[in-house]
């Protein structure tokens, strides 16, 4: 696949911004001004500006001597570089792959993407007249190089240079399209280099001792004989599907429609790679340059396109496609996922079984994903340390849970403060209080010693009892410390049996 790059130039663009906010600008003479020493210097200029022999670079004064009716903004410096960042984003209707391109253009990699329109012509063509309709005047072209498409854009007249043919159109074009310094291009024009096909002749070594490293560096770009890559502004998913639509779509059914078909070319590729679905983002571009979003998560890797699709579905009434939408985008971020032989019932391998995890995703989707959670034992002394979320439903432990000591079905997040009556120290309660009701304690069974993990945090071991009250209730209390005579140690509730 040979590589294709668009570049696209906006010569007026913080001009179009304020033309576009206040329509009624186009019909008079305005300009945009910046501070310079005291003085307001011209930045930009609108058209009718410029019929009147205004002039960017101009000090403010000294235009509004020529034609006093003229109107002044100031100009914001950020104002642009937002604007082709938004512009970017936009783009990822044509390319998955664009960047901004300082001080007042766009980069766009359509290596692999102009057929989807008919070919390149139709591809920029497109570009451009969507732009136009939005407001923004802008110039294109499409080469195999980003300096070749660059340099149409600016200073050629061709739109599509053709595969292979972009040494030839840059023969003619001034050394400026190379993307160098002014210094350097007026010291070539003082030396009769006016055409890039002058430089073409001359050693790069002559090239690099008497103009620098940046031009020759320029030339070798333009001409593919250096790579040149692109920072896109939106870092794409590795695992990533798109259908556009030839006419927006705006009912359920074809967003139904549109995504089943981007599930099944999803996980027919992933089936192929080993892998599956574990996060997955369905986005839709609309016409208003609005995107709407749903997301899913599942408890395993999963290529199954009916369940993935149930997960969707559940979230639909959040999809707004408002006038309609002209792009679909399914990203996910993948695990490895291979297919076993499994039986529901065997306890051995219900946690591999898909039916339970798809079972735990389709709940998840409707209560919250964060309402199911599996856990698993850490390697901590202090209960509320001794367990730790895991990731997936088939995460392996790492350590064993405690088994030789009962340990309660309730644990509480934090031991809670209760008020306790023992005979003497080191025994268990006769009656504890907890939330103002009073148990009496029947039987009792410890203390278990925890002590506190030093490495962590300083503080009282812990005597940890197993207690009974009168009507049958089992709780696990413990006393923090030994007793002293100078103050009594506190006990705590901290879990309760079945």
């Amino acid at each position: 696949m040979n590589p294709r790059y668009v570049s696209i130039w906006f010569p007026h663009l913080s001009i179009d911004w304020f033309e576009l906010r206040q329509p009624e600008l186009r019909k008079i003479a305005f300009v945009l001004v910046t501070p310079d020493h005291g003085r307001k210097i011209i930045t930009a200029a609108n058209a009718v500006a410029i019929k009147n022999d205004i002039t960017v670079g101009t000090v403010l004064a000294d235009a509004r001597a020529i034609y006093p009716a003229l109107q002044y903004f100031d100009d914001k410096s950020e104002l642009v570089p937002r604007l082709l960042k938004r512009i970017a984003s936009w783009c990822i209707r044509f390319t998955p792959r664009a960047t901004v391109d300082l001080p007042s253009g766009i980069v766009l990699d359509a290596s692999g993407c102009t057929h989807l329109w008919g070919g390149d012509h139709e591809y920029v063509t497109d570009i451009l007249t969507r732009l136009e309709k939005k407001g923004y005047h802008a110039k294109a072209a499409i080469a195999d190089t980003i300096g070749a498409a660059w340099a149409q854009a600016r200073f050629g007249k061709q739109m599509v240079i053709e595969v292979s043919q972009h040494s030839d159109a840059l023969m003619t074009l001034p050394p400026n399209a190379l993307r160098i310094e002014e210094e350097v291009v007026e010291r070539l024009h003082k030396l009769g280099l006016v055409q890039i096909k002058n430089l073409v002749s001359i050693p790069l070594k002559s090239l690099r001792r008497r103009f620098g490293k940046l031009l020759v560096q320029r030339l070798n770009q333009a001409f593919g004989m250096e790579e040149e890559f692109i920072d896109p502004i939106d870092v794409q998913e590795p695992y990533q599907e798109r259908l556009p639509c030839i006419e927006p779509i705006s009912t359920r059914e074809g967003i139904e429609i549109a995504l089943r078909q981007l599930l099944e070319m999803f996980c027919s590729r992933l089936a192929k790679e080993g892998k599956g679905i574990r996060v997955a983002s369905f986005k839709g571009y609309r016409i208003d340059n609005k995107i709407v979003e749903i997301k899913i998560a599942t408890s395993r890797a999963s290529i199954n396109t009916n369940h993935l699709f149930h997960l969707f579905e559940l979230k639909f009434s959040t999809f707004e496609p408002g006038l309609g939408i002209e792009l679909f985008l399914l990203e996910a971020k993948v695990e490895d996922h291979m297919p076993l032989q499994e039986r529901f019932w065997k306890e051995s391998t219900a946690l591999n079984n898909n039916l339970l995890s798809e079972l735990i995703d389709r709940i998840s989707g409707k209560i919250g994903s964060s309402s199911i959670q599996r856990y698993l034992p850490d390697e901590h002394y202090l209960p509320e340390r001794s367990y730790k979320p895991a990731t997936s439903l088939i995460e392996e432990p790492t350590t064993q849970w405690i088994t030789h000591r009962p340990r309660p079905l309730q644990l509480l997040s934090s031991p809670e403060f209760i008020q306790v009556t023992a005979p003497i120290p080191d025994y268990p309660p006769m009656m504890f209080r907890y939330k103002g009701k009073l148990h009496k304690v029947i039987k009792a069974d410890g203390p278990e010693r925890i002590e506190q993990e030093w490495w962590i945090q300083e503080g009282e071991h812990r005597d940890y009892y197993a207690v009974e009250d009168e009507e049958g209730c089992r709780y696990w209390i413990f006393r923090s410390g030994h007793y002293e005579e100078e103050k009594n140690p506190k006990w705590f509730l901290h879990g309760f049996f079945a």
